[in-house]
């Protein structure tokens, strides 16, 4: 399976594309199906010239940047969506700067609503903010699919027997079955009778789906739903993880290297997986931080991750973990 995230501003058409590439409508709640906007992230699926591609569609309004991060952070490839109508927009640049923050290589753009404007100026646009991306007309849905393939095709290769660890993006319970909650699997494998660890404590999974089916176990790269046992749903929220037990060091204090640095507030707000929390922010030397986290995270070396200033309704920083055990400072 193959995970691709959605990206661009709103109301550019990132879930029309998204039905009409997989015949889901991939906006849930009844709020969103009611004004025809996108709040919380979307999930849908379809066998594409025989590669499962699960897509998680995100919001493109600015007041919700913190719910398409969490979408964003975990999956390794995206279609970002821009309007004939609009062009470039001020979304479309916040949702660059996350993907450059982030490190994103693996990047289509496709050009909407391009039987309703000339969409020339558009991708010139495009060709000047992204300049190594693939341009797609969103009105050539087989060129979507052919280039989503192409996409997909140069995906490094997951550790399927890595450590897991899950980033929750919703948590919920169902009716006889009990806590489920779901996110993107980026490396290893679960499986029916699995111990993890949530805050702490050990849970058991007792059922897998991925793409709306049961299975025995799911290996990365895949969207799962995972049934536990020991956890009331309640108590799981999005950011949270489930990790294999006795691999992950939770620490609520962190060096980092900087990438893409504006200038660096005393108090940011950290996107990583998952999860977003302020963090309290210490430069060190030009291209460096020490970050105090609020609670702990199950972090190591090398995760990625950014600082965005809410204030100012922007991406502050790339950042790259450094040392999870970092010693005191003077």
């Amino acid at each position: 399976m193959y995970v691709v995230a959605t990206a661009g501003h709103v109301d550019h058409g990132k879930s029309t594309l998204v039905e009409r590439l997989t015949g889901m409508w991939p906006d849930r709640l009844a709020e969103e199906q009611r004004r025809g906007l996108t709040i919380d992230l979307g999930f849908a699926w379809a066998d594409i010239d025989g590669r499962e591609i699960a897509f998680v569609d995100v919001p493109g309004h600015e007041r919700f940047v913190g719910n398409m991060l969490a979408g964003v952070g975990p999956v390794p490839a995206i279609m970002f969506v821009v309007a004939a109508t609009e062009g470039w927009m001020p979304q479309s640049d916040e949702h660059a700067a996350a993907l450059r923050a982030l490190g994103v290589q693996h990047l289509l753009v496709v050009i909407s609503k391009a039987d309703l404007a000339d969409p020339t100026s558009a991708i010139d646009q495009v060709r000047q903010q992204l300049p190594a991306a693939t341009i797609v007309l969103g009105t050539e849905i087989d060129s979507v699919r052919k280039e989503l393939t192409t996409l997909t095709d140069r995906l490094p290769a997951p550790d399927i027997d890595a450590d897991v660890r899950l980033w929750v993006d919703r948590s919920f319970t169902v009716r006889g079955a009990g806590t489920v909650v779901t996110g993107t699997l980026a490396a290893g494998t679960i499986r029916v009778g699995d111990d993890l660890v949530h805050n702490g404590r050990r849970v058991t999974v007792r059922g897998v789906q991925s793409l709306g089916r049961d299975r025995s176990e799911v290996a990365a790269v895949a969207r799962v739903a995972v049934n536990l046992r020991g956890v009331d749903h309640h108590s799981v929220t999005r950011g949270d993880t489930l990790c294999t037990p006795d691999a992950w060091r939770d620490t609520h204090e962190i060096d980092v290297a900087l990438r893409a640095a504006g200038k660096l507030q005393q108090q940011l707000v950290l996107h990583i997986g998952s999860a977003s929390m302020p963090v309290l922010v210490r430069p060190l030397g030009d291209h460096g931080a020490r970050l105090r986290l609020p609670r702990p995270l199950p972090l190591r070396i090398g995760d990625i991750g950014l600082l965005r200033d809410p204030g100012e309704h922007r991406i502050a920083a790339g950042v790259e973990v450094l040392d999870v055990a970092p010693p005191a400072l003077r």
